[in-house]
């Protein structure tokens, strides 16, 4: 690996030399938004990287929150990584199809729930098809595993948290959504849900964290994490519009060195439907 790169990131050359390895455990963590006209299961079902598992993220969710994406509980999780052939002790690495959208949020989740040894494959399927990588539509065997939960519930903000960080602005909060989204200039994917954002949230869109699929170096994450407002010597909360692509952010903040730092679960789905909750627009 570079010295310059992410310690969380795997390039294909490393993945491919390490097929077939007993504890090695692949994870297609796909999932996409309408705009983006990708259906996650069919194209895993019509190549993947050998031995690669499907990562349903809408099923390891919490169903009853009543929002997207909300972490389950720790026994859930476990059971669900069991099934799917993943221990917690495993070499565990996720992917999506572009590289850095979908996959950092199950990276982040496997280590909230105790796995150590997790990483995200640089360029995803789609840079792993593109240098000519092995793919398969093989159905890949499952050997069910124990998957024992030690929950980091300190990496986790929730509703209340946050209405306590925005109302003191004691912590950092790092917003992952478009820069329309976060002025209030664009209308929110979500039906009735108002735009804008937390007062005092940065905005760091998800999208500026990788080039052509692979993740920036750790002098170009600090440069953007910097030109942000975001202080690397005081905590972050991380947020976004479900859940998901606030882990990007974790990503970087985490391959920085930053360990001070949350994820707001409910996020902007949770924050912006409710009436009851301060909203700024405009770029602070």
């Amino acid at each position: 690996m570079r010295e310059d790169k992410s310690p969380f990131v795997v390039s294909g050359d490393w993945l491919q030399e390490r097929l077939g390895g007993a504890t090695l455990r692949i994870v297609d963590a796909s999932w996409y938004l309408p705009a983006h006209k990708r259906d996650p299961k069919a194209e895993y079902a019509a190549g993947h990287i050998p031995g690669a598992i499907f990562f349903d993220h809408d099923a390891l969710s919490d169903a009853t929150s009543g929002l997207p994406h909300t972490l389950p509980a720790p026994e859930s999780f476990a059971a669900s990584a069991g099934t799917l052939g993943i221990a917690d002790t495993d070499t565990i690495v996720v992917y999506d199809g572009p590289g850095f959208f979908s996959a950092p949020r199950a990276w982040w989740m496997f280590r909230v729930m105790g796995a150590k040894d997790v990483y995200v494959l640089d360029g995803g399927l789609d840079g792993w098809k593109s240098e000519g990588r092995p793919v398969t539509t093989d159905t890949s065997l499952v050997s069910p595993a124990v998957f024992n939960p030690t929950f980091d519930e300190r990496a986790v903000t929730s509703f209340t948290d946050m209405t306590q960080i925005v109302g003191e602005g004691r912590r950092q909060v790092a917003d992952a959504r478009s820069f329309g989204r976060f002025t209030g200039e664009e209308a929110e994917p979500r039906a009735g849900m108002r735009s804008g954002h937390m007062p005092g949230a940065r905005s760091l869109p998800a999208g500026g964290f990788a080039a052509n699929g692979r993740f920036k170096s750790l002098p170009e994450l600090q440069k953007l994490v910097a030109d942000a407002g975001i202080d690397l010597d005081k905590p972050v909360v991380t947020s976004c519009g479900s859940g998901i692509t606030a882990a990007i952010i974790t990503l970087a903040l985490q391959s920085l060195g930053h360990t001070d730092n949350t994820l707001y679960d409910g996020s902007w789905s949770e924050w912006g439907s409710r009436a009851d909750t301060a909203i700024a627009t405009g770029n602070p």
